[in-house]
């Protein structure tokens, strides 16, 4: 995992040692030697990450991640602060202003690598997530890129895995006030509640006494339900081996024993809204998907759904000898109803016309608007005797019982013309289509409010 990494220190020596030091490893560096001008460079997007130091003079360290931080251009980039600081109270006033880590002068080359490498690759899926949640923004849906840089982060169910009782309570005591803290010893059954339960992070002690912590990470990160759940290590100061390869399994932070109680509650609540963020951005992506494919007014899938589904479910059922049959229907008179009671009158009707044919229609089945008044019914595995039935049905359904406009005011009658065909050998999704409008035609020019067949 390769990166453009940003070293800002106003000491040309501690610059030129962090830059040969990730230039071997094939990391790009990027130097500044202030705050203004790492401010800049992160400004430009000119970085994936940035190694801060601390003491520096006009602007510190500080004040530059506050600063990022705050800025929801550059809030995503991860920071470490590298600094000669190493008291709890030092660490607390970085993570407060939003770094990710602190490494500690001199820099140790394995913990240096791993952190960088870690959160390397969470940029990389942050700006994948970003990049969609912009696309989405362009479709209309609302960005959600910056609803997380304000959020205090706390307020999320934590699942604290450790079985010595006195370190498990210390954890629970620390965040019970700010978090809804539950606490598992086997490590077994904590595998199976984060499964099932809603957990917004995990918390893992490495010093499980039958069972590999790493290994419980490992299992984490493996499932589907909790892939992109982050999890934080407690370790001992002799784990540095295990802390470097816990990061390389994809472990997003850990702390060190004895626990400094605001350290901790400190990590947490950036675990809490970094995964409010990339939910956020998962969302976006979400609801640009649906915009794609689903009808906003009625909520049914619409025509590019239908397009790029209806040729495969051809295929499919002659290459399986089974029926299919394609049922249209078109609302009789539409175009009076809102030339009469107007748009929102004629959005009411279709919007209930979909909920009866939600109704009447097996889940099996794909319901599509086609647009306007028309829409499409696909059934597989369906002959055209049956498709026949459930048309009637759904003719009498939207029959049988008045439909409501004007927020309930008032109550007119709909009714819906229907045409229906089946598959036969022919493969062309666009043949079955017109037969079926040929159906719906001759139920129009007969006198609408009935179903026709296409048997041809």
């Amino acid at each position: 995992m390769t990166a453009r990494v940003l070293v800002v220190d106003d000491v040309p020596a501690n610059v030129k040692l962090l830059e040969a030091r990730l230039t071997a490893e094939y990391f790009e560096v990027v130097t500044a030697m202030s705050g203004p001008e790492a401010l800049s460079i992160c400004a430009r997007g000119l970085c994936d990450l940035v190694l801060l130091d601390v003491m520096m003079p006009g602007m510190d360290g500080f004040e530059v991640c506050r600063r990022l931080k705050a800025d929801p251009v550059t809030a995503h980039i991860p920071v470490v602060m590298v600094t000669a600081l190493d008291q709890p109270a030092d660490r607390v006033r970085g993570l407060e202003v939003g770094a990710d880590d602190f490494l500690t002068k001199p820099v140790d080359e394995i913990a240096l690598l791993a952190r960088v490498r870690s959160l390397s690759r969470l940029k990389v899926v942050l700006d994948e997530l970003r990049s969609r949640a912009e696309t989405a923004s362009s479709l209309g849906v609302p960005h959600a890129v910056f609803s997380t840089t304000t959020d205090a982060g706390t307020g999320g169910r934590v699942l604290i895995i450790d079985d010595r009782p006195g370190s498990s309570e210390r954890l629970h005591s620390s965040l019970s006030k700010d978090f809804h803290v539950e606490v598992e010893a086997d490590p077994q059954e904590a595998l199976f509640r984060a499964a099932e339960g809603a957990y917004d992070l995990f918390i893992i002690s490495l010093g499980l006494k039958d069972y590999d912590g790493l290994r419980l990470c490992s299992q984490l990160r493996s499932l589907e339900r909790t892939r992109n759940l982050p999890v934080l290590m407690i370790a001992d100061s002799e784990d540095r081996t295990r802390i470097v390869r816990g990061l390389d399994l994809g472990v997003n932070d850990y702390l060190l024993r004895p626990v400094d109680r605001n350290e901790l509650h400190a990590r947490v609540r950036t675990q809490m809204r970094r995964k409010r963020y990339a939910d956020a951005l998962r969302e976006n992506v979400q609801a640009s998907i649906e915009m794609a494919i689903v009808d906003a007014l009625t909520g049914l899938n619409n025509r590019r759904y239908l397009e790029n589904h209806l040729t495969g479910l051809v295929e499919q059922a002659v290459n399986r000898r089974r029926p299919l049959a394609l049922m249209i229907l078109d609302i009789d008179y539409f175009k009076k109803v809102n030339d009469t009671y107007g748009h929102d009158a004629g959005d009411d009707v279709l919007r209930q016309v979909a909920h009866r044919l939600r109704k009447v229609v097996r889940q099996a089945d794909l319901i599509c608007r086609l647009g306007g008044e028309e829409f499409v019914v696909v059934m597989p595995d369906t002959p055209l005797d049956i498709a026949s039935r459930v048309a009637e049905r759904v003719r009498h359904v939207v029959e049988s019982s008045l439909f409501a406009i004007e927020d309930g005011r008032r109550s007119i009658p709909v009714t819906v013309s229907i045409g229906l065909a089946q598959t036969g050998e022919d493969r062309n999704p666009d043949y079955l289509y017109k037969r079926a409008d040929r159906a719906l035609y001759r139920s129009k020019h007969e006198g609408r409010n009935r179903v026709s067949a296409d048997a041809a």
